[in-house]
């Protein structure tokens, strides 16, 4: 019996333990791994004596632990207690997860995969340790999957939801941004509505009152010692609506690429970058605080409560572009111009007064000592007086004495030329703006007598020519409708002609069931006309090239004699609309079939006939949906005849078509022969000059000329 030597210096202590450093892994990597713990040589001395064992299991079949059976058995016990060990103390650790393996990087996992390996290394070390082995390897390698597809599933469920939280978040901010955008959409004041405009006629009333109120007080003290109250009432009112007014300017929009901007930080330094936010910031600045020492009687300490004249401006300008008499407003706003100057001029002339001393010379006011010019009134009056003489220079004042009394007086004679002057110019223009439209009918009635009186036109009719031009004039039809509006855009035009005549168009029948595209382009085309007493609009017999609607009058259907009236036509109705569509089969062609005679002056509205035409290639199928009606409304009448309706195009129709190709061959004839006579000469030309080289190439060989020579035989061509 073979004995195992056991008896080495090892410490009094050991454990079976596997211990895998580094080193010892990247020796089982190479395939040759050394054992230097205790436990490594006992397990290869048990492997060892199992083998012989296995070899010898013949000789020893007993069951007692003494022999080599005893000793075999032993050593498997061993064994699988050590391989017992290892699993379940490396178990959780060698375990792989992927979620860690993502966390901990690419150097542990090699580390981990090495683990993985010496552990496989070490499973095939135990394979002849039996098969219960093997099972229950297969059984943790299953379990491991499971588990490793249930950390899987918990990782993408864990992904899952930090993607759900992530657009969560993502909602929630673009929700943030809504909210944000909707902030921002502030409430903002377009310049151009009635809120602005009743705002500018608040904030006009405060400029109005300070440019007016405060010189006058300043100079005249009676005036502010006796209202205070009132004034301080006024003054402070005046000042919450220039405060309220700095916030209407902040929230005041203004078109930016044709869009009203409403963003806030937009319209705040748009206002902060202007003058007129330092001019309304300086216009509030509480001067007034130096009433606690000068004490109440300095209203002066105010004027900067002037520097908001602009609003005033403004107003003015917005209220001539919305009034129906801008003339007339130009005329009083001028005349208040040179009121508050006068006004001004006169404050100014009493303080000067004041100061060089009441009654010393004959041009001050004289001394408020005598009781008749004592009274305030009497002062103003006396000042405003002296000023309107001195400004319109109409009207003699007592001379200066004094050096600062010429030079204000200079000054002031200075000013009053300038007021003159614009005042005989603007009043001018306005007068004659005013009679322009009158100025430019008696023009063209002048005219008219003139040809008249030239041809020598009977008394009768030239009587009836002046009548119709009377009422024109005082019914205000004289305005070319056209010459008005050339100056609007084409989709403004046609939403003032559909407001204008679209509903008077849908009274024709014809008309009732057309696009609305035709309609508009028809409303473009209406012409009004006006026609006196006794005028006929259309005669029996005559070639219809327009119809009519009437607009206002009435109408006179009347036999031959002219005097026999069979139907009275008034306001809506229409006549004409069959013959300007030209129907095929129309026993009366295009002629009209009676005669209508206008009763009193009438108002039509005129379609011609081209005008139509015109605007019914655009639309084919409105043209034959017209045409179809106006058949329908012969044959209720029985003026068409079925069998020309029916029997094919109209020859003149085919005798026009063949004239326009015609005239459309000759123009396109004569351009061609124009292109050929152009390339003929331009061809005769290139064969000139490629003659012209030849014989030079001739003349000289294949040298070049020279620059000279080259020029002087440029004139030859």
């Amino acid at each position: 019996m073979a004995k195992i030597n056991t008896q080495h210096s090892y410490p009094g202590m050991h454990r079976l333990s596997v211990r895998t450093t580094d080193d010892d892994v990247a020796r089982i990597e190479n395939g040759c791994i050394r054992t230097h713990s205790l436990c490594e040589d006992v397990s290869s001395e048990l492997q060892r004596v199992v083998s012989v064992g296995g070899r010898h299991a013949s000789e020893s079949q007993t069951s007692s632990f003494t022999g080599r059976g005893a000793m075999a058995r032993l050593s498997r016990f061993v064994v699988s207690v050590r391989s017992w060990a290892t699993r379940h103390t490396h178990h959780e650790d060698q375990r792989p997860d992927s979620f860690l393996e993502r966390i901990r990087g690419p150097e542990l996992i090699e580390v981990s995969t090495r683990q993985s390996n010496i552990r496989s290394f070490l499973g095939i070390r135990e394979q002849p340790g039996g098969v219960n082995s093997k099972k229950e390897e297969k059984k943790e390698v299953k379990e491991e999957k499971k588990e490793e597809k249930k950390e899987e599933k918990k990782e993408e469920k864990k992904e899952e939801k930090k993607e759900e939280k992530k657009e969560e978040k993502k909602d929630d901010k673009k929700d943030d941004k809504k909210k944000e955008e909707k902030k921002k959409e502030i409430f903002v004041i377009d310049p151009s509505s009635n809120i602005y405009y009743n705002w500018l006629t608040i904030i006009a009333a405060p400029v109005f009152y300070n440019w007016c109120m405060l010189v006058c007080r300043a100079c005249f003290d009676e005036l502010q010692e006796d209202h205070i109250k009132l004034w301080l009432f006024l003054d402070y009112g005046s000042d919450i609506i220039y405060i309220f007014d700095t916030f209407v300017r902040f929230r005041t929009g203004f078109l930016e690429q044709g869009l009203l901007v409403q963003d806030e930080k937009k319209l705040r330094d748009h206002y902060t970058k202007t003058l007129q936010f330092k001019l309304d910031v300086l216009s509030v600045v509480p001067t007034d605080v130096a009433y606690l020492k000068f004490g109440l009687n300095y209203p002066e300490l105010r004027f900067n409560r002037l520097l908001r004249i602009s609003r005033l401006f403004e107003f003015f300008d917005r209220t001539e572009t919305r009034t129906n008499y801008p003339n007339m407003f130009r005329i009083g706003n001028l005349v208040l111009y040179i009121l508050i100057i006068i006004h001004w001029n006169a404050c100014i002339y009493f303080a000067i007064s004041k100061l060089i001393g009441f009654g010393t010379d004959s041009w001050v006011y004289p001394n408020v000592s005598i009781p008749e010019y004592g009274r305030l009134s009497r002062k103003y009056i006396y000042s405003l007086y002296w000023s309107t003489l001195t400004l319109t220079t109409i009207g003699e004042t007592p001379p200066p004495v004094k050096d600062e009394e010429y030079l204000f007086v200079v000054i002031d004679f200075l000013v009053g030329v300038l007021i003159f002057a614009t005042i005989v110019g603007n009043v001018g223009s306005m007068i004659s703006n005013m009679n322009a439209s009158r100025a430019e009918f008696q023009a063209k009635v002048d005219s008219i007598k003139q040809y008249m009186h030239f041809r020598k036109v009977t008394k009768d009719l030239e009587a009836r020519v002046i009548k119709w031009f009377d009422y024109l004039w005082t019914n205000k039809k004289t305005v070319d409708e056209k010459e008005v509006l050339k100056n609007l855009p084409d989709k403004l035009k046609a939403e003032i002609a559909i407001n204008v005549h679209l509903d008077t168009l849908k009274k024709v029948r014809i008309f009732q069931d057309c696009e609305a595209g035709l309609l508009i382009e028809l409303v473009l085309k209406l012409k009004p006309t006006v026609f006196s007493p006794g005028d006929y609009i259309c005669k029996k017999g005559d070639i219809g090239r327009e119809m009519y609607i009437i607009k206002e009058g009435k109408l006179a259907v009347v036999a031959d004699d002219g005097i026999t009236q069979f139907v009275v036509l008034s306001d809506g109705s229409y006549f004409g609309e069959i013959s300007i569509l030209n129907i095929k089969g129309s026993k009366s062609g295009n002629r009209r079939t009676a005669n209508i005679r206008s009763i009193g002056y009438s108002d039509l509205f005129c379609l011609s006939k081209d005008d139509l035409m015109e605007a019914l290639t655009e639309y084919p199928e409105a043209k034959k949906a017209l045409e179809e009606k106006g058949r329908q409304i012969l044959m209720k009448d029985n003026l068409i005849d079925e069998e020309a309706a029916k029997a094919g195009a109209d020859p003149k129709d085919l005798e026009e078509k063949v004239e326009k190709l015609e005239t459309a061959l000759d123009t396109l004839q004569t351009r061609f022969a124009r292109l050929l006579a152009e390339y003929t000469s331009s061809q005769q030309k290139v064969k000139q000059r490629l003659a012209r080289v030849e014989t030079r190439v001739k003349k000289y060989g294949s040298g070049t000329l020279s620059v000279g020579e080259a020029e002087g035989e440029k004139p030859e061509e």
